[in-house]
């Protein structure tokens, strides 16, 4: 049975052939850790985290490695706008590096939450600079890039096909790029490689390089690391459809111009997560985080539910009475679920020829470019069937398990047993709020806890809490 993605390259869902056999070498755009990723952020996790289990359902051995962008990283796509770490260490009054460890440690907690399992590979931008640099170099090298203003640009017109990708024309992608007008630049595409002439004053986070003393610029680092740990090729590389006409296409143009050949087989981008008003964006200042969720009462896996039921191509429109939906569509699934283990009095055997049927239609579902809302429906199959025993379900269930990741098979736990990683992480984004005079966030955090049987009491020392449930 092949496995089928649809490949944003091609535009067309195609079968899977990795470089070797039954191994997949997987790249995912990890987060810049200046903020709490957003649940529209956290969609695209899911998706990847959903394409990994599935390829190692299907037998497939994955090697995942996933970024940290923990450097100065401009807030629009291209060279324009603030730096993301220098904001958040201006917020909330910390140096960019007690920012970065902080969100890093955020995001990871969330992704845990949500089932997300772990990259094989996590890596920190700050923590490859000479990797960048060498890449850099063969660039440099090989006369892709020119220096203007103290800084390194990539000159996209000497790569042939740079919107191979996006598949728009280049006054489409120059439109949608939102780049400030840079005289310097020979062309309006051009991107900076390396920084040493940045329009910030006393920049923190810089490293000597070949062309003084500087930063890299966002792209690099993902071509750079990908490079060092899953070697010339990629089979998958993965991300958001926002990536797609500026940060992924740049990636695509500086690699294959470095290594002198095609670097990623596959192309694969999760859609967007949308509000009634349109898409969820950090820059506006209010965004909905899994802690915020989970204030309102909701666990962090009833939104990886809610996400599982739409496909990861299709927008997915947030509102929190579909939310609420989700909720109850998954406590009565696991409710029936509850009755078949329930039912079990004595141990029964499990014949695999009754099951395999059940296992092969849930395979050809997740191979289909990762139907997941199908593969439900073959769950929904298996706890009516009349053919089968409650072993065998039970079976059943924990095999698809390994795919949907909703501890099906585990009893509700109540929302007010949370653990204290989380609500020390409250407390410390409350006491952010409250430096920052920010007293309605600081309101809502101490409501949203004690609704869920936590109080908080504050001294001049420090904020305590104590559960009252």
């Amino acid at each position: 049975m092949g496995f089928f993605i649809y490949n944003t390259l091609s535009g067309k869902k195609e079968e899977l052939i990795p470089i070797e056999a039954k191994k997949v070498r997987l790249y995912t755009c990890g987060p810049t850790v200046y903020n709490y990723a957003h649940i529209g952020n956290l969609r695209t996790y899911i998706f990847e985290d959903v394409l990994k289990r599935a390829l190692e359902y299907t037998g497939y051995e994955v090697k995942h490695v996933m970024n940290i962008t923990d450097v100065g990283h401009l807030e629009s796509d291209g060279d324009s706008g603030e730096d993301k770490m220098a904001l958040g260490a201006s917020r909330e009054k910390k140096t960019v590096w007690e920012i970065a460890r902080f969100y890093e440690e955020a995001f990871l907690q969330d992704c845990e939450r949500l089932k997300v399992k772990k990259p094989t590979v996590i890596c920190r931008a700050t923590e490859h600079i000479e990797d960048m640099i060498a890449f850099i170099k063969i660039l440099e090298e090989k006369g892709f890039t020119y220096e203007a203003n103290g800084n390194i640009y990539f000159s996209i017109d000497k790569f042939g096909d740079y919107n191979k990708l996006a598949r728009l024309s280049m006054e489409e992608l120059q439109a949608g790029n939102r780049v400030e007008i840079d005289h310097y630049k020979k062309n309006p595409l051009d991107f900076v490689l390396w920084f040493t002439n940045s329009k910030f004053t006393n920049q923190i986070m810089q490293w000597e390089s070949p062309w003084g003393k500087g930063f890299p610029g966002w792209h690099v680092e993902c071509s750079a690391m990908s490079i060092k740990y899953l070697g010339e090729t990629i089979d998958i590389h993965c991300g958001g459809v926002d990536h797609i006409p500026v940060h992924h296409t740049n990636e695509i143009a500086q690699s294959e111009c470095a290594l002198g050949h095609k670097w990623v087989n596959y192309w694969m981008h999760g859609e967007f997560l949308v509000l009634d008003n349109g898409k969820m964006s950090k820059s506006s200042g209010d965004f909905l985080t899994v802690s915020r969720l989970i204030e309102k009462g909701y666990s962090p896996l009833d939104y990886r539910y809610f996400c599982l039921q739409s496909r990861y191509r299709k927008q997915l429109v947030f509102s929190f009475e579909s939310l609420k939906e989700a909720q109850k569509s998954l406590k009565k699934l696991k409710n029936k679920i509850k009755q078949v283990t329930d039912s079990i009095t004595k141990i029964e055997e499990v014949n695999r020829n009754k099951i395999e049927p059940y296992i092969q239609r849930f395979e050809e579902q997740i191979s289909d470019d990762l139907n997941i809302p199908n593969a439900f429906t073959v769950l929904s199959e298996v706890l009516k069937a009349d053919d089968l025993n409650s072993s065998e379900k039970i079976h059943l269930i924990g095999d698809f398990e390994k795919v949907f990741a909703l501890d099906l098979l585990l009893e509700e736990v109540k929302v007010s047993n949370i653990d204290e990683a989380w609500i020390n992480l409250l407390i410390i984004e409350r006491n952010n709020a409250r430096k920052n005079k920010d007293w309605a966030r600081a309101d809502e955090i101490r409501d949203g806890l004690l609704k869920n049987n936590i109080e908080l009491k504050d001294s001049k020392e420090e904020t305590t809490w104590k559960y009252i449930g």
